[in-house]
């Protein structure tokens, strides 16, 4: 998350406001609901994990075994197990 200087974003009365509340401490604004976005948007990973899930699965259905899955994956045997059961259900 980048910093903005309030001085630099905000009306002198409102600065002005704010400072008799929090004077010289770190205030966090939170987003807009409507401007929120789920974790992973911004950066693309929830996508790419999306595509890696799918192939594991993929591979897993082909006759790949948990256990390959595990080493080529580097991941445990129980989160490749926990994604083809999600996937199941994403096929069902």
């Amino acid at each position: 998350m980048k910093y903005a200087k309030a001085q630099d974003v905000l009306p002198e009365e409102i600065l002005k406001i704010i400072q008799k509340y929090v004077d010289g401490k770190y205030l966090y604004i939170p987003r807009k609901n409507e401007n929120h976005k789920s974790w992973g948007e911004k950066s693309g990973i929830k996508s790419v994990l999306k595509i890696r899930n799918a192939e594991i699965y993929k591979k897993y259905i082909k006759g790949t075994t948990v256990y390959k899955l595990t080493q080529e994956y580097y991941l445990s045997e129980k989160s490749i197990r926990r994604i083809i059961s999600q996937q199941k259900h994403l096929h069902s």
